[in-house]
């Protein structure tokens, strides 16, 4: 730790309040009720939004919070285009009878293009390695090839991610953390840059730091914020299945996993699928969604216009299109997180008021693709450069009391001091996340605000297993992978046996950081080597 860094955890330390003490009682409560049925699964745009977004205001005004968006407005406006994939048809041309693709068995696909059909006939498939183009980092996968009219196919995470000693990319993206150039929503704009008709990721479970059941979740359905020139998303994005991608690739003359090997080296160029296309037809309908953020605040008392932001999404997955149609309500994804943040805010009114005002963001459309909080941070209420941090809670753990908090995005920013100093008070300690292959850093709504410099600290649970009080990490892991089951799926609901006490405790450490800066003049700051550092400006960036 550097020499600085140490004086300011100690600094945090000696002012640390005293922990408060969230109610695991009344988060369980919360969460029962924003994931009961009646609520359907908070899909955006839905009967469930109305309902979600009745009930927080309500619980906004029972707290006494006031309204904290546009106009002194409870709610900030997130227009959304929504589609669903219908009917479709995929298949491999080649010397042989064409192969088909099934939609959620081999390949999953969707489209944000508000259009009524996307038609691709004979494509050729092109293979970028993991399409990264990062000159910073001296790497690029494109090496100038023209992908208009092709559909790319890449590889998942970063090209670090499997490298061994020799290899060109070994340690140049972070080893196994992932990095902004790993995750799929990178790969899809990159791919619409260069003019791609369709782009393809391969899966595979150890990479995307998920399995298949969670790709195919939303079942078709996919949202983007209005654009106003919808044409610079790539028409056809998705994913093919492992198996699926070696058959295509074999089909081609080629070996996929000597292709991964080579893709980890410098010298690496796009290698066409000579003699076999792709060919789609995918009925699509569309829609325009009228969302809503949820907005609330604490005025400060002497430096108002100094924002410490506490943030959470309120929407889940909704109804399954495919029957039963089972509602997936989003219990701990993140209900909880909702929970927690209204447990922070009874906190601060009942404390002397503090110096910054505190805002509290509930986005919509995070399962989206952090759709709510881009709404927020591409037309801010608060401007970036006066917003001193962004603290979030997404998915807490359900186990019971464990001896530490992990850490997602170790070495981003001096907020990791604030709490391992709270995390003390508590007599429990930080440990950095155990899965950075997953890169959560870039998952949650955070990323908004960190994209434009504003320092942020994510709560994320399944970023490793807990070493819970009562059974240490074995016990810990066998949650995480219980949970990890229900990610994203009906069974992430409430129980009635969840042991909150260390989710509370967590929630805790939110409060204690977030109070730690809200009554006091201190600006967090990037570390040396972040790539946001460069994104901080106006007052946060000459404190």
């Amino acid at each position: 730790m550097a020499p600085y860094l140490f004086a300011l955890a100690a600094t945090v330390a000696a002012s640390a309040p005293a922990p408060q003490h969230v109610s695991p009682q009344r988060m369980s409560d919360a969460v029962r009720v924003l994931a009961s049925d009646s609520f359907e699964g908070r899909a955006p745009g839905t009967a469930g939004e109305e309902k979600t977004i009745a009930w927080l205001i309500q619980q906004l005004k029972a707290l006494k919070l006031e309204p904290g968006g546009p106009n002194g407005s409870w709610t900030q406006p997130v227009p959304l285009v929504r589609t669903q994939v219908g009917t479709s048809t995929m298949q491999i041309n080649g010397a042989e009878a064409p192969a088909t693709l099934v939609q959620g068995r081999d390949v999953y696909v969707s489209t944000v293009r508000p259009v009524d059909k996307v038609t691709i006939v004979k494509a050729p498939l092109v293979f970028v390695g993991y399409g990264v183009s990062a000159p910073e980092r001296g790497w690029d996968d494109f090496k100038g090839i023209d992908l208009r009219g092709k559909v790319a196919v890449i590889l998942v995470n970063d090209p670090d991610f499997e490298a061994v000693k020799g290899d060109d990319a070994e340690g140049k993206f972070g080893g196994r953390r992932m990095t902004y150039y790993g995750r799929w929503t990178y790969k899809y704009e990159e791919a619409a840059r260069r003019g791609a008709i369709a782009a393809l990721i391969v899966h595979d479970t150890a990479g995307a730091g998920y399995g298949w059941d969670t790709v195919t979740a939303p079942h078709g359905e996919n949202y983007d914020i209005v654009q106003s020139a919808p044409n610079t998303r790539v028409p056809l994005q998705g994913w093919i299945k492992g198996e699926a991608a070696t058959a295509l690739f074999t089909s081609a003359g080629l070996d996929l996993a000597s292709l991964r090997v080579a893709a980890r080296s410098n010298s690496f160029k796009p290698v066409a699928l000579k003699g076999v296309s792709f060919s789609a037809n995918v009925a699509v309908t569309h829609s325009a969604v009228s969302s809503r953020n949820v907005l609330a605040k604490i005025t400060g008392t002497k430096r108002p216009d100094e924002i410490v932001m506490y943030g959470a999404h309120w929407d889940a997955y909704g109804r399954g299109t495919a029957a039963p149609q089972a509602i997936r309500p989003g219990a701990n994804d993140d209900g909880l997180g909702v929970a927690g943040l209204l447990e922070i805010a009874r906190a601060f009114k009942a404390s002397p008021p503090a110096e910054r005002s505190v805002v509290f963001g509930f986005w919509s459309a995070e399962e989206r693709g952090l759709l709510g909080s881009e709404a927020y941070a591409t037309n801010p209420v608060y401007p970036a450069a006066k917003t001193v941090a962004n603290i979030t809670l997404d998915i807490l753990q359900t186990a019971g009391p464990s001896e530490d908090v992990m850490l997602v995005g170790q070495g981003q920013n001096d907020l990791e001091q604030s709490l391992a100093a709270a995390a003390s008070q508590q007599g429990r300690r930080v440990t950095p996340e155990a899965l950075p292959e997953r890169g959560l850093f870039y998952r949650a709504d955070h990323f908004s605000l960190a994209k434009r410099g504003v320092p942020t600290l994510l709560f994320m649970a399944i970023s490793g297993a807990p070493d819970l009080v009562d059974g240490g990490r074995d016990k810990g892991n066998a949650w995480l992978q219980a949970y990890m089951t229900c990610y994203h799926q009906a069974c992430d609901s409430w129980r009635a046996d969840w042991d909150l006490r260390g989710a509370a405790a967590d929630v805790d450490l939110a409060l204690a950081v977030g109070r730690g800066l809200a009554t006091s003049d201190r600006w967090p700051k990037w570390l040396p080597g972040s790539e946001f550092a460069s994104k901080r400006g106006g007052a946060g960036a000459v404190k």
